[in-house]
């Protein structure tokens, strides 16, 4: 009798987890369009063309008084909003986890940044302003989100499951964003027969993914739950104060800290292709919005399988080494990236393919990797560090890759200084004894890692 009792509490422990599990993979469903749509695709080159329209005669706008190249103003906006983002996750993050009340948390930052990616529909004109605010809300409140989403992770899954889990969320963020693109590229290319003017059309799709991302974050709140937190002193402190805390804490566990710069460098790079990529399309190589839509697609696709097909590797080789093979392939394409000829879509796609292969994968183990590293019952706060790593502290490469065409007028060298942090990236995470920075945090080393 007790014998049976325990086999179906564990089973429904079993299916319950499943259940989390699946609505954890919805969360990835519903924001990856913005990620995809907005900032891959639409919102860098249409932000861009309507800060020239409010430039100067020397091609410069002028908000608050500064001097700013249009063609800066959007990766000068991204940097902006990490910085916002820096003072709010850190804050976010030790509420939700002295609470234990992560969902109200994330429900409130989910639907302000779908509210701000709505409201770019009224991004037309010369109001470069209002999209660089839009784009700040949005990004920020998108950071905070995806904190307290991965947080969940090491809750909802067992050390042998998480490489899995992990990759099946990138893999369906991934395949909601193809899906979402075909509709783009759909639109946008038949905005005529749509009454639609080329910017009405690109408004719709920017306010679109708003509404996706608002409609779909409904399922993982309804299926996740929250935990009672364990009892802890103190209360939740300002911003950079709290991340201070934090890091003084990680300083306990220098392993968990070490992998954590790695990740830093390594993932400032991929978040600066993600989000410059269209600009370097269609700036430098002239490229059309159609073309780069195609190409964004094809990365989606492939993404799915790559995230899949690594997540096996993981399994086979350990996450450490596989995301080590996926950054020297980082390396490989984006210096190749750099001799792409001007009007060439086909070597573009190319270029696209490559990133695809290795780009879901490379961050799903990076993600089930550091969920190792966490000391129990402190989860959302050291994944609000995570994620300022992720999106957080990803204004360096923005911030480097606008600074560069600022001094030289060439996306070319831009694009290419971002080697820089694969190569850095590569050298950090290889000196990480992940094993025993496993088993220092608290946790239970897999079999393979």
């Amino acid at each position: 009798m007790g014998t049976d009792t325990l086999r179906t509490d564990a089973a429904d422990d079993a299916a319950g987890r499943r259940r989390e599990q699946r609505g954890w993979y919805f969360y990835d469903w519903a924001c990856s369009v913005y990620s995809t749509s907005v900032v891959t695709v639409f919102l860098g080159p249409y932000l861009t063309s309507v800060a020239r329209a409010a430039a100067d005669a020397d091609g410069y706008v002028h908000p608050l008084g500064v001097p700013v190249r249009a063609g800066s103003f959007f990766a000068y906006s991204v940097s902006l909003s990490v910085i916002v983002a820096v003072l709010v996750m850190p804050l976010v993050g030790a509420a939700a986890d002295r609470s234990g009340r992560k969902k109200p948390l994330l429900a409130a930052a989910a639907y302000t940044g779908a509210a701000a990616t709505t409201g770019m529909f009224f991004l037309d004109g010369d109001r470069y302003l209002l999209g660089g605010l839009l784009l700040v809300v949005a990004n920020a409140a998108q950071s905070v989100a995806m904190m307290l989403y991965n947080s969940y992770l090491p809750q909802i899954a067992p050390p042998e499951e998480r490489d899995a889990v992990s990759s099946r969320g990138w893999a369906f963020g991934y395949a909601a964003g193809a899906l979402v693109l075909v509709a783009n590229l759909v639109l946008y290319t038949g905005h005529d027969s749509f009454g639609l003017t080329e910017s009405e059309a690109v408004r719709v799709c920017l306010a679109s993914a708003g509404l996706w991302w608002g409609a779909f974050a409904l399922v993982p709140l309804r299926r996740l739950r929250d935990r009672r937190a364990p009892a802890r002193e103190g209360s939740a402190l300002p911003g950079f104060r709290q991340l201070a805390a934090t890091v003084r804490d990680m300083r306990r566990h220098p392993l968990t800290l070490a992998f954590l710069l790695a990740y830093l460098v390594y993932n400032d790079g991929i978040q600066t292709v993600i989000s410059q990529a269209s600009v370097y399309g269609s700036e430098e190589l002239g490229l059309g919005q159609s073309t780069l839509i195609v190409a964004v697609l094809l990365v989606q696709v492939l993404a799915v399988a790559g995230a899949l097909a690594l997540g096996q590797l993981a399994r086979r080789y350990g996450a450490k080494r596989t995301i080590l093979g996926s950054l020297v392939a980082w390396t490989v394409t984006l210096a190749a990236g750099y001799f792409l000829p001007a009007g060439a879509p086909g070597w573009f796609f190319v270029l696209a393919a490559g990133i695809g292969l290795v780009l879901g994968g490379s961050q799903a183990l990076s993600r089930s990797l550091f969920s190792h590293l966490v000391p129990p019952g402190k989860e959302a706060e050291y994944f609000a560090a995570y994620e300022l790593s992720d999106r957080g502290m990803s204004w360096l490469g923005p911030l480097l890759f606008g600074l560069t065409y600022q001094l030289t007028g060439s996306y070319r060298d831009a694009i290419v200084s971002l080697v820089a942090f694969f190569v850095i990236g590569f050298a950090l995470l290889a000196r990480v004894p992940v094993r025993r920075a496993i088993g220092d945090a608290g946790n239970p080393v897999p079999e393979r890692i």
